[in-house]
Protein backbone atom coordinates (compact mmCIF):
# COMPACT_ATOMS: atom_id res chain seq x y z
CA UNK A 1 0.00 0.00 0.00
CA UNK A 2 2.88 2.39 0.60
CA UNK A 3 4.04 1.70 -2.88
CA UNK A 4 0.81 2.56 -4.22
CA UNK A 5 0.65 5.63 -2.38
CA UNK A 6 4.41 6.60 -3.55
CA UNK A 7 3.49 5.67 -7.26
CA UNK A 8 0.59 7.36 -7.58
CA UNK A 9 1.83 10.42 -6.19
CA UNK A 10 4.54 10.61 -8.29
CA UNK A 11 2.40 10.70 -11.03
CA UNK A 12 0.71 13.76 -9.86
CA UNK A 13 3.90 15.37 -9.30
CA UNK A 14 5.33 14.85 -12.98
CA UNK A 15 0.91 15.96 -14.19
CA UNK A 16 1.98 18.96 -12.13
CA UNK A 17 4.85 19.90 -13.67
CA UNK A 18 3.57 19.98 -16.90
CA UNK A 19 0.53 21.74 -16.44
CA UNK A 20 2.95 24.72 -14.36
CA UNK A 21 5.52 24.95 -17.23
CA UNK A 22 3.86 23.69 -20.61
CA UNK A 23 1.69 26.62 -21.24
CA UNK A 24 4.70 29.06 -20.85
CA UNK A 25 6.90 26.96 -23.77
CA UNK A 26 7.13 28.51 -27.43
CA UNK A 27 5.49 25.54 -29.01
CA UNK A 28 2.31 24.29 -31.35
CA UNK A 29 -0.36 25.84 -29.93
CA UNK A 30 -2.67 22.14 -30.73
CA UNK A 31 0.38 19.92 -29.17
CA UNK A 32 0.57 22.38 -25.76
CA UNK A 33 -3.31 21.88 -25.31
CA UNK A 34 -3.35 18.20 -26.18
CA UNK A 35 -0.10 18.01 -23.57
CA UNK A 36 -2.19 20.08 -20.75
CA UNK A 37 -5.25 17.54 -21.20
CA UNK A 38 -2.99 14.23 -21.04
CA UNK A 39 -1.75 15.70 -18.09
CA UNK A 40 -5.41 16.81 -16.15
CA UNK A 41 -6.47 13.30 -16.98
CA UNK A 42 -3.84 11.55 -16.04
CA UNK A 43 -3.84 13.61 -12.45
CA UNK A 44 -7.49 12.71 -12.43
CA UNK A 45 -7.07 8.58 -13.06
CA UNK A 46 -4.37 8.78 -9.88
CA UNK A 47 -6.52 10.93 -7.76
CA UNK A 48 -9.60 8.53 -8.73
CA UNK A 49 -7.88 5.77 -7.16
CA UNK A 50 -5.99 7.18 -4.16
CA UNK A 51 -9.35 8.73 -3.22
CA UNK A 52 -11.25 5.23 -3.50
CA UNK A 53 -8.11 3.55 -2.22
CA UNK A 54 -7.40 5.69 1.54
CA UNK A 55 -10.46 8.48 0.87
CA UNK A 56 -9.10 12.15 2.44
CA UNK A 57 -5.93 12.70 0.88
CA UNK A 58 -3.74 15.37 0.30
CA UNK A 59 -5.19 17.52 -2.93
CA UNK A 60 -1.91 18.85 -4.67
CA UNK A 61 -2.07 21.14 -8.04
CA UNK A 62 1.07 22.36 -8.29
CA UNK A 63 4.81 21.33 -8.10
CA UNK A 64 6.32 22.39 -4.48
CA UNK A 65 7.93 25.80 -5.68
CA UNK A 66 9.37 25.98 -1.94
CA UNK A 67 9.92 23.80 1.16
CA UNK A 68 6.34 25.19 2.59
CA UNK A 69 4.17 23.92 0.16
CA UNK A 70 5.60 20.14 -0.16
CA UNK A 71 3.35 19.45 2.96
CA UNK A 72 -0.58 19.50 2.40
CA UNK A 73 -3.19 18.48 4.49
CA UNK A 74 -5.81 16.23 3.63
CA UNK A 75 -8.78 17.23 1.79
CA UNK A 76 -12.43 15.91 1.69
CA UNK A 77 -13.37 13.38 -0.56
CA UNK A 78 -15.69 15.51 -2.19
CA UNK A 79 -13.34 18.04 -3.57
CA UNK A 80 -11.23 15.61 -4.70
CA UNK A 81 -14.04 14.39 -6.53
CA UNK A 82 -14.60 17.91 -7.93
CA UNK A 83 -10.99 18.29 -8.99
CA UNK A 84 -11.12 15.36 -10.73
CA UNK A 85 -14.03 16.35 -12.79
CA UNK A 86 -12.92 19.94 -13.40
CA UNK A 87 -9.68 17.45 -14.34
CA UNK A 88 -11.52 15.75 -17.00
CA UNK A 89 -14.16 18.48 -18.34
CA UNK A 90 -11.06 20.29 -19.08
CA UNK A 91 -9.22 17.06 -20.71
CA UNK A 92 -12.46 16.21 -22.59
CA UNK A 93 -12.15 19.59 -24.43
CA UNK A 94 -8.84 19.39 -26.25
CA UNK A 95 -7.70 15.19 -26.78
CA UNK A 96 -8.40 13.84 -29.69
CA UNK A 97 -11.17 11.74 -30.59
CA UNK A 98 -8.90 9.39 -31.55
CA UNK A 99 -5.19 8.93 -32.84
CA UNK A 100 -2.90 6.74 -35.41
CA UNK A 101 -1.20 3.24 -34.71
CA UNK A 102 1.79 5.22 -33.57
CA UNK A 103 0.04 7.12 -30.86
CA UNK A 104 -1.76 4.34 -29.35
CA UNK A 105 -2.36 4.69 -25.56
CA UNK A 106 -2.71 8.13 -25.09
CA UNK A 107 -5.77 8.99 -23.27
CA UNK A 108 -8.66 10.49 -26.18
CA UNK A 109 -11.82 11.95 -25.36
CA UNK A 110 -13.56 8.82 -24.74
CA UNK A 111 -11.31 8.39 -22.38
CA UNK A 112 -12.34 11.65 -20.25
CA UNK A 113 -15.81 10.83 -20.78
CA UNK A 114 -15.60 7.33 -19.58
CA UNK A 115 -13.58 7.90 -16.16
CA UNK A 116 -15.81 11.46 -15.95
CA UNK A 117 -19.28 8.53 -16.17
CA UNK A 118 -17.09 6.51 -13.32
CA UNK A 119 -16.80 9.35 -11.16
CA UNK A 120 -20.28 10.71 -11.39
CA UNK A 121 -21.41 7.42 -10.84
CA UNK A 122 -19.07 6.54 -7.67
CA UNK A 123 -20.74 9.83 -6.21
CA UNK A 124 -24.83 8.10 -7.50
CA UNK A 125 -24.89 11.45 -10.17
CA UNK A 126 -26.71 9.27 -11.97
CA UNK A 127 -27.95 11.68 -14.66
CA UNK A 128 -24.85 13.59 -14.93
CA UNK A 129 -22.71 9.70 -15.42
CA UNK A 130 -25.34 9.00 -18.07
CA UNK A 131 -24.93 12.31 -19.54
CA UNK A 132 -21.00 11.78 -19.65
CA UNK A 133 -21.57 8.20 -21.03
CA UNK A 134 -23.74 10.50 -24.35
CA UNK A 135 -20.78 12.29 -24.92
CA UNK A 136 -18.13 8.99 -24.84
CA UNK A 137 -20.43 6.90 -27.17
CA UNK A 138 -20.16 10.05 -29.31
CA UNK A 139 -16.55 10.69 -29.38
CA UNK A 140 -15.58 7.73 -31.21
CA UNK A 141 -17.22 4.60 -32.73
CA UNK A 142 -16.52 2.22 -29.92
CA UNK A 143 -18.08 -1.03 -30.44
CA UNK A 144 -18.13 -4.85 -28.29
CA UNK A 145 -15.67 -7.28 -30.23
CA UNK A 146 -17.42 -10.33 -31.43
CA UNK A 147 -14.87 -12.92 -28.64
CA UNK A 148 -14.79 -11.97 -25.50
CA UNK A 149 -11.32 -13.31 -25.00
CA UNK A 150 -9.75 -11.05 -27.55
CA UNK A 151 -9.73 -8.39 -25.15
CA UNK A 152 -7.06 -9.98 -23.43
CA UNK A 153 -4.86 -11.30 -26.45
CA UNK A 154 -1.53 -9.63 -27.24
CA UNK A 155 -2.63 -10.27 -31.13
CA UNK A 156 -6.44 -8.20 -30.11
CA UNK A 157 -5.00 -5.16 -27.98
CA UNK A 158 -6.08 -1.24 -29.01
CA UNK A 159 -9.22 -2.63 -30.36
CA UNK A 160 -13.11 -1.22 -31.04
CA UNK A 161 -14.10 -2.04 -27.09
CA UNK A 162 -10.34 -0.36 -25.79
CA UNK A 163 -11.61 2.96 -24.17
CA UNK A 164 -8.38 3.50 -21.89
CA UNK A 165 -5.75 0.59 -22.23
CA UNK A 166 -2.32 1.08 -20.72
CA UNK A 167 0.56 0.25 -22.92
CA UNK A 168 3.28 -2.30 -22.26
CA UNK A 169 6.21 -3.42 -24.75
CA UNK A 170 7.78 -6.06 -23.67
CA UNK A 171 12.18 -6.96 -24.98
CA UNK A 172 12.57 -3.01 -24.00
CA UNK A 173 15.76 -2.13 -21.76
CA UNK A 174 14.61 -0.08 -19.33
CA UNK A 175 11.43 -2.53 -19.07
CA UNK A 176 8.61 -1.31 -20.23
CA UNK A 177 6.73 -5.20 -20.18
CA UNK A 178 4.33 -6.09 -17.57
CA UNK A 179 4.80 -7.87 -14.34
CA UNK A 180 1.30 -9.13 -14.25
CA UNK A 181 1.88 -12.36 -16.08
CA UNK A 182 4.16 -13.47 -13.03
CA UNK A 183 1.77 -12.35 -10.61
CA UNK A 184 -0.86 -14.86 -11.92
CA UNK A 185 1.30 -17.44 -13.47
CA UNK A 186 2.02 -21.13 -11.89
CA UNK A 187 5.28 -21.53 -10.19
CA UNK A 188 5.67 -24.21 -12.75
CA UNK A 189 6.54 -20.95 -15.26
CA UNK A 190 8.43 -19.68 -12.45
CA UNK A 191 5.03 -17.62 -11.57
CA UNK A 192 3.60 -16.20 -8.20
CA UNK A 193 0.07 -17.74 -8.40
CA UNK A 194 -1.61 -14.48 -6.80
CA UNK A 195 -5.09 -13.77 -6.64
CA UNK A 196 -6.16 -17.18 -7.37
CA UNK A 197 -10.09 -17.43 -8.17
CA UNK A 198 -12.04 -19.36 -5.40
CA UNK A 199 -15.53 -21.28 -5.65
CA UNK A 200 -17.92 -18.46 -4.73
CA UNK A 201 -16.47 -16.88 -7.80
CA UNK A 202 -17.06 -19.66 -10.14
CA UNK A 203 -19.79 -19.99 -9.29
CA UNK A 204 -21.37 -16.75 -9.84
CA UNK A 205 -21.16 -17.96 -13.50
CA UNK A 206 -24.32 -19.06 -14.85
CA UNK A 207 -24.58 -22.29 -16.31
CA UNK A 208 -27.00 -23.96 -18.52
CA UNK A 209 -29.50 -26.93 -17.30
CA UNK A 210 -27.51 -29.13 -19.82
CA UNK A 211 -24.10 -28.15 -18.02
CA UNK A 212 -23.23 -25.50 -20.51
CA UNK A 213 -21.36 -22.61 -18.54
CA UNK A 214 -20.89 -18.79 -19.82
CA UNK A 215 -17.93 -18.90 -21.70
CA UNK A 216 -16.56 -15.97 -19.91
CA UNK A 217 -15.83 -18.27 -17.47
CA UNK A 218 -13.13 -20.11 -18.94
CA UNK A 219 -11.53 -16.84 -20.62
CA UNK A 220 -10.91 -15.73 -17.34
CA UNK A 221 -10.30 -18.52 -15.46
CA UNK A 222 -7.76 -21.75 -15.29
CA UNK A 223 -9.51 -24.93 -14.20
CA UNK A 224 -9.52 -28.63 -14.41
CA UNK A 225 -10.46 -30.24 -17.86
CA UNK A 226 -9.69 -26.96 -19.75
CA UNK A 227 -5.96 -25.92 -21.53
CA UNK A 228 -4.06 -23.39 -19.45
CA UNK A 229 -2.83 -20.59 -22.34
CA UNK A 230 0.46 -22.67 -22.69
CA UNK A 231 -1.93 -25.47 -24.64
CA UNK A 232 -0.75 -27.34 -21.78
CA UNK A 233 -3.67 -28.97 -19.84
CA UNK A 234 -4.31 -26.84 -16.97
CA UNK A 235 -3.32 -28.64 -13.56
CA UNK A 236 -5.59 -27.61 -10.17
CA UNK A 237 -2.65 -28.29 -7.79
CA UNK A 238 -0.75 -25.58 -9.80
CA UNK A 239 -3.00 -23.42 -7.38
CA UNK A 240 -4.53 -23.56 -3.34
CA UNK A 241 -7.94 -23.32 -4.85
CA UNK A 242 -7.63 -25.22 -7.99
CA UNK A 243 -8.09 -22.09 -10.18
CA UNK A 244 -5.61 -19.47 -11.86
CA UNK A 245 -6.81 -16.21 -13.10
CA UNK A 246 -5.71 -16.48 -16.80
CA UNK A 247 -6.95 -12.64 -18.04
CA UNK A 248 -3.17 -11.37 -17.43
CA UNK A 249 -1.00 -14.42 -18.29
CA UNK A 250 0.71 -14.50 -21.71
CA UNK A 251 1.54 -17.39 -23.09
CA UNK A 252 5.48 -18.36 -22.92
CA UNK A 253 5.85 -18.76 -26.69
CA UNK A 254 4.40 -14.92 -26.83
CA UNK A 255 6.38 -13.83 -23.90
CA UNK A 256 9.36 -15.88 -23.19
CA UNK A 257 10.73 -13.78 -20.48
CA UNK A 258 8.21 -14.19 -17.43
CA UNK A 259 7.82 -10.49 -15.52
CA UNK A 260 8.29 -8.86 -19.08
CA UNK A 261 5.06 -9.13 -20.50
CA UNK A 262 3.68 -7.35 -23.99
CA UNK A 263 0.29 -7.87 -22.98
CA UNK A 264 -1.65 -4.80 -22.32
CA UNK A 265 -4.52 -3.92 -19.71
CA UNK A 266 -7.33 -2.54 -20.23
CA UNK A 267 -8.56 -0.29 -17.70
CA UNK A 268 -11.68 0.89 -19.06
CA UNK A 269 -13.70 -1.02 -21.79
CA UNK A 270 -17.00 -0.64 -23.72
CA UNK A 271 -18.54 -3.39 -21.81
CA UNK A 272 -17.89 -1.28 -18.78
CA UNK A 273 -19.39 1.69 -20.15
CA UNK A 274 -22.67 0.06 -21.23
CA UNK A 275 -22.69 -1.41 -17.73
CA UNK A 276 -22.23 1.42 -16.03
CA UNK A 277 -25.19 2.93 -18.60
CA UNK A 278 -27.20 0.15 -17.41
CA UNK A 279 -26.89 1.10 -13.59
CA UNK A 280 -27.31 4.90 -13.80
CA UNK A 281 -30.63 4.07 -16.31
CA UNK A 282 -32.00 1.75 -13.39
CA UNK A 283 -31.13 4.19 -10.48
CA UNK A 284 -33.25 6.59 -12.45
CA UNK A 285 -36.58 4.36 -12.29
CA UNK A 286 -35.52 3.82 -15.82
CA UNK A 287 -35.37 0.45 -15.96
CA UNK A 288 -37.27 -0.60 -19.19
CA UNK A 289 -34.58 1.18 -20.71
CA UNK A 290 -31.46 0.17 -18.42
CA UNK A 291 -32.03 -3.73 -19.92
CA UNK A 292 -31.12 -2.92 -23.25
CA UNK A 293 -27.15 -1.92 -22.69
CA UNK A 294 -27.20 -4.85 -19.79
CA UNK A 295 -28.32 -7.30 -22.39
CA UNK A 296 -26.24 -5.78 -25.26
CA UNK A 297 -23.35 -7.63 -22.96
CA UNK A 298 -24.70 -10.70 -22.46
CA UNK A 299 -25.40 -11.15 -26.06
CA UNK A 300 -21.63 -10.93 -27.05
CA UNK A 301 -20.85 -13.10 -24.26
CA UNK A 302 -23.12 -15.75 -25.56
CA UNK A 303 -22.43 -15.26 -29.01
CA UNK A 304 -18.60 -15.83 -28.50
CA UNK A 305 -19.97 -19.48 -29.80
CA UNK A 306 -20.84 -18.07 -33.34
CA UNK A 307 -17.40 -16.59 -33.90
CA UNK A 308 -14.55 -18.75 -31.67
CA UNK A 309 -13.75 -21.82 -33.13
CA UNK A 310 -12.14 -22.93 -30.07
CA UNK A 311 -15.67 -23.35 -28.21
CA UNK A 312 -16.83 -27.03 -28.07
CA UNK A 313 -20.14 -26.92 -30.34
CA UNK A 314 -18.67 -23.94 -32.20
CA UNK A 315 -21.32 -22.30 -35.06
CA UNK A 316 -24.07 -22.62 -32.58
CA UNK A 317 -25.08 -20.50 -29.83
CA UNK A 318 -26.53 -23.97 -26.82
CA UNK A 319 -29.92 -23.56 -25.88
CA UNK A 320 -31.03 -21.26 -23.04
CA UNK A 321 -27.27 -19.91 -22.69
CA UNK A 322 -27.69 -15.86 -21.15
CA UNK A 323 -31.54 -15.34 -21.91
CA UNK A 324 -31.60 -11.64 -22.09
CA UNK A 325 -32.68 -10.02 -18.72
CA UNK A 326 -36.61 -9.02 -18.33
CA UNK A 327 -37.41 -6.00 -16.71
CA UNK A 328 -38.88 -7.02 -13.10
CA UNK A 329 -38.41 -3.98 -10.53
CA UNK A 330 -35.65 -1.98 -9.82
CA UNK A 331 -34.15 -3.99 -6.75
CA UNK A 332 -34.20 -7.00 -9.20
CA UNK A 333 -32.26 -5.58 -11.89
CA UNK A 334 -29.82 -3.81 -9.52
CA UNK A 335 -29.14 -7.52 -8.81
CA UNK A 336 -28.81 -8.48 -12.40
CA UNK A 337 -26.42 -5.75 -13.00
CA UNK A 338 -23.93 -6.20 -10.19
CA UNK A 339 -23.95 -9.89 -10.72
CA UNK A 340 -23.20 -9.06 -14.57
CA UNK A 341 -20.14 -6.70 -13.35
CA UNK A 342 -18.31 -9.29 -11.61
CA UNK A 343 -18.63 -11.66 -14.61
CA UNK A 344 -18.05 -9.26 -17.24
CA UNK A 345 -14.95 -7.74 -15.60
CA UNK A 346 -13.76 -10.60 -13.11
CA UNK A 347 -10.01 -10.33 -12.24
CA UNK A 348 -10.01 -6.76 -14.51
CA UNK A 349 -9.31 -4.89 -11.00
CA UNK A 350 -12.54 -2.73 -10.61
CA UNK A 351 -14.65 -5.43 -8.00
CA UNK A 352 -13.28 -4.29 -4.44
CA UNK A 353 -13.99 -0.53 -5.65
CA UNK A 354 -17.75 -1.74 -6.59
CA UNK A 355 -18.22 -3.43 -3.42
CA UNK A 356 -17.31 -0.40 -1.70
CA UNK A 357 -19.35 2.00 -3.92
CA UNK A 358 -22.59 -0.46 -3.07
CA UNK A 359 -22.28 0.03 0.56
CA UNK A 360 -22.25 -1.04 3.41
CA UNK A 361 -24.66 -4.14 3.49
CA UNK A 362 -23.63 -5.54 -0.07
CA UNK A 363 -20.29 -4.86 0.94
CA UNK A 364 -19.71 -6.69 4.01
CA UNK A 365 -21.94 -9.30 2.85
CA UNK A 366 -19.55 -10.17 -0.13
CA UNK A 367 -16.80 -10.66 2.24
CA UNK A 368 -18.10 -12.25 5.09
CA UNK A 369 -16.01 -14.29 6.91
CA UNK A 370 -13.44 -11.77 6.73
CA UNK A 371 -12.97 -10.10 9.50
CA UNK A 372 -14.49 -7.04 7.32
CA UNK A 373 -15.75 -3.82 8.82
CA UNK A 374 -17.70 -1.67 6.32
CA UNK A 375 -17.33 1.32 9.21
CA UNK A 376 -13.47 0.10 9.68
CA UNK A 377 -12.14 -0.91 6.75
CA UNK A 378 -13.63 1.06 4.41
CA UNK A 379 -10.37 3.06 3.62
CA UNK A 380 -6.76 1.88 3.61
CA UNK A 381 -4.58 3.68 5.99
CA UNK A 382 -2.58 6.44 4.69
CA UNK A 383 1.22 5.51 5.02
CA UNK A 384 3.28 5.30 7.80
CA UNK A 385 5.99 6.47 5.51
CA UNK A 386 3.80 9.61 4.82
CA UNK A 387 2.71 10.44 8.00
CA UNK A 388 6.50 10.45 9.07
CA UNK A 389 7.56 12.95 6.77
CA UNK A 390 3.97 15.26 6.41
CA UNK A 391 3.28 16.90 9.78
CA UNK A 392 0.08 18.72 7.82
CA UNK A 393 -1.51 15.47 8.25
CA UNK A 394 -2.77 15.89 11.91
CA UNK A 395 -5.30 12.58 12.04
Amino acid sequence: MSNVWQYYYEGISRANYVLYYVPSIGMDATLRNRILGEAKFLRAYFYFNLVNIYGEIPLKLLPPLSPAQINVAKSPVADIYTQILKDLSDASKVLSKTYSSTDLGRATKGAAFGLMAKTYLYQQNWASALTAIDSLESSASYSLVQVYENNFLDSTQNNSESIFEIQHLNGQSPSLGSFLDQYFSPATYNGYYFNAPVQNFINEFETTSGGVVDPRLDYTVGRAGNKWVNGENFDPTWSATGYLNRKHVQSKFDAPIIGNSGLDYVYMRYSDVLLMKAEALNELSRGTEAIAPLNLVRKRARESYLYDQGLPGFGAVPANLLPDVVYAGQSDLRLAIQHERRVELGFEFHRYFDLMRYGQQVAEAALGGTGFSYAKNRYFLIPQSELDTNPAITD
